[in-house]
């Protein structure tokens, strides 16, 4: 990673684990879903109101590390608006993207959210990156269970 895409990293990182966007509740939720990281302790909770297929508006709570938050903070700004079906297609890639796996859709680009990339030099905290992206998997899947990273 260069050290001007390492600086950008840390920031975001930073503007977002303190600033986190699209934080608080939706009383009038289609979706709500917890997750919960033990290796860090960081927990959220994730709601999401879809209208005609389209996700209208999505916020969490909890809280966390400043990756965890961050990536929540960055993952809402990026879905809100978006088909269901798109959703799910960006949680595929970006989990294969920081997992390192074989990206089969590439035609999903990241955007903003490939800040969140630089993770991948620290393995203990690509399951705080991900966390919130496991507890939209289960939202959307409609899974009984509370999303863990573990």
């Amino acid at each position: 990673m260069s050290v001007e895409l390492r600086e950008l990293y840390q920031q975001v990182i930073i503007d977002h684990g303190r600033n986190p966007r699209h934080f608080g509740e939706i009383k009038d939720c289609d979706h709500c879903q917890e997750g919960f990281n033990p290796l860090c302790g960081d927990q959220l909770t994730l709601y999401i109101k879809i209208d005609n297929d389209i996700i209208s508006d999505i916020k969490f709570n909890g809280q966390g590390c400043a990756i965890s938050m961050a990536s929540a903070s960055l993952m809402a700004q990026a879905l809100k608006g978006l088909p269901v079906a798109d959703a799910k297609k960006l949680f595929a890639r970006f989990h294969a993207e920081l997992t390192d796996e074989v990206i089969t859709d590439k035609g999903t680009a990241l955007g903003k959210l490939a800040v969140l990339l630089g993770v991948k030099e620290f393995p203990a905290r690509v399951k705080c990156a991900t966390l919130a992206w496991h507890t939209l998997k289960n939202a959307l899947t409609e899974s009984n269970q509370s999303a863990c990273t573990e």
